[in-house]
């Protein structure tokens, strides 16, 4: 058994021994695997050497000895490798399973979310857009909870929050409005079979330039809840 005091680790430092034979007069050792700076242990024929009183250490690979060693001196070291916590995250795991909360104080990345509608799979993304105005977000406890334009108040138009951000009864609804780009409204966009077409806004302008096609089978109707007689 080694004499001297042992190297004292705590149970999240890994460590390693590794002995190796001297050649007669050998004072220089290079260590397999090398190791960490004041992090290494020098034990020669059992007897534990003084850091830079009986070798030096500095380069983390090789170890030289103040006094040479004999021919076949067995000369230890043991090394403070790594640290390690049990069921942790190891790096380029093919698989990987960790047992309760995951907390993350800083960037995640390389990763992407499932969504679904519907119970229906959308597809996986890293980000969540919500397009248009009006889509409010309101966080409770660990939950958002979101408000699409048009999904709140009374069903139609834009839903008007309290000041706490949770929905009112209410929703507005703009006067008017302009088309400002082409759009074909046929089966890809407005159902497979025949269907209705609506606005709840009372005034629409089609910019100049632009067409609006409705296709066959479909049928449009502005102000739909004919509120601009109001």
């Amino acid at each position: 058994m080694p004499l001297g005091r042992p190297i004292s680790l705590t149970d999240n430092v890994a460590s390693k021994i590794i002995r190796v034979l001297a050649t007669n007069n050998q004072t220089v050792f290079t260590v397999t695997g090398g190791y960490r700076i004041n992090q290494i242990g020098v034990f020669r024929n059992g007897v534990r050497l003084s850091n830079n009183s009986d070798f030096t250490a500095t380069d983390g690979s090789t170890v030289t000895l103040l006094n040479s060693a004999g021919l076949n001196d067995e000369i230890l070291f043991e090394i403070q490798d790594d640290f390690k916590v049990a069921d942790a995250i190891v790096s380029a795991a093919t698989g990987q399973v960790i047992s309760g909360d995951l907390t993350v104080t800083g960037t995640l990345t390389g990763s992407s979310i499932g969504i679904q509608s519907g119970g229906g799979v959308v597809g996986s993304a890293k980000t969540l857009n919500f397009v248009g105005s009006g889509n409010t977000f309101a966080v409770n406890g660990d939950t958002i909870d979101i408000s699409i334009a048009g999904g709140g108040g009374g069903g139609l138009g834009t839903a008007i929050n309290y000041p706490d951000q949770t929905t009112s009864p209410f929703s507005y609804v703009d006067s008017h409005i302009d088309v400002t780009q082409n759009l074909n409204l046929d089966t890809t966009v407005a159902g497979v079979s025949t269907s209705i077409i609506f606005s709840v806004i009372p005034n629409i302008t089609v910019n100049s330039g632009v067409a609006i096609t409705v296709g066959s089978g479909k049928t449009m109707i502005i102000d739909v809840l004919q509120i601009g007689d109001l």
